[in-house]
């Protein structure tokens, strides 16, 4: 079946009845006992699971492994506002380890891996015509890959701490949307009511993420249409 034919409605319909039928399935098979007891369990270990992930996810985050499931199980493991605020430091710590690796301690093996990759180029042609601004942009426009980003602006001239605060900035919204959706879906397991406050707030964030990736990638495609006479130069750091 061919699916660019389709309304575009199609997908968060299906979305939402994805998501009903999971949430009916685990009330009729008790999931949401197992549930309850997994959160149970992490809040009997106290301090230690807020470390624990971070480190977790810091290390798949360096080992370029994805890191969507580990942010949703921040929302599973935590709830709302301790899952965005550990998954937001988790993301970035990796993000940040990622880069000062490839800009300080493994850059030739990273050069190898991307230097030859003509979206590499392309970053680092923009990044250093357009600095900061590309960094939130490519975070939020999903143009080039999470992890390839890591590593590829250790090579470029952005310095570590823009790249650290405009890519903890932008992840941001995408962190409380997944993070607060999959808390929503787990709380209408276990409670068997649908938390419609947070149910609303996801959904505002959704929308406001929508708008900021509509005008980031009208943004990005003037700059990359921009003219310019720059070759690939990957960044010159001792």
């Amino acid at each position: 079946m061919d699916f660019k034919h389709l309304p575009r409605w199609w997908r968060p319909v299906a979305l939402l009845a994805v998501v009903i039928a999971i949430i009916v399935l685990s009330w009729a098979f008790g999931l949401d006992r197992r549930i309850a007891h997994v959160r149970a369990w992490i809040d009997s270990i106290g301090g230690w699971g807020p470390p624990v992930y971070i480190l977790i996810y810091a290390g798949a985050t360096v080992a370029a492994l994805p890191g969507t499931v580990l942010t949703a199980a921040a929302g599973a493991l935590f709830g709302s506002l301790v899952g965005v605020i550990v998954a937001s430091i988790a993301s970035t710590l990796g993000a940040s380890l990622s880069f000062l690796i490839a800009r300080y301690f493994a850059r030739e093996a990273v050069e190898q891996w991307l230097g030859s990759s003509e979206r590499f180029q392309r970053l680092d042609r923009l990044t250093e015509e357009h600095g900061q601004t590309v960094v939130a942009l490519t975070r939020l426009v999903p143009l080039f890959p999470f992890n390839f980003l890591n590593y590829a602006f250790g090579l470029t001239r952005v310095s570590f701490w823009t790249y650290l605060f405009w890519s903890w900035l932008a992840m941001l919204p995408a962190t409380i949307i997944y993070v607060a959706g999959t808390d929503a879906a787990i709380r209408a397991i276990t409670e068997r009511r649908l938390p419609w406050a947070l149910l609303a707030a996801t959904a505002a964030v959704a929308v406001m993420l929508w708008l900021l990736v509509r005008r980031a990638g009208r943004a990005l495609s003037k700059a990359q249409a921009s003219p310019d006479n720059g070759t690939y130069r990957a960044a010159d750091h001792t």
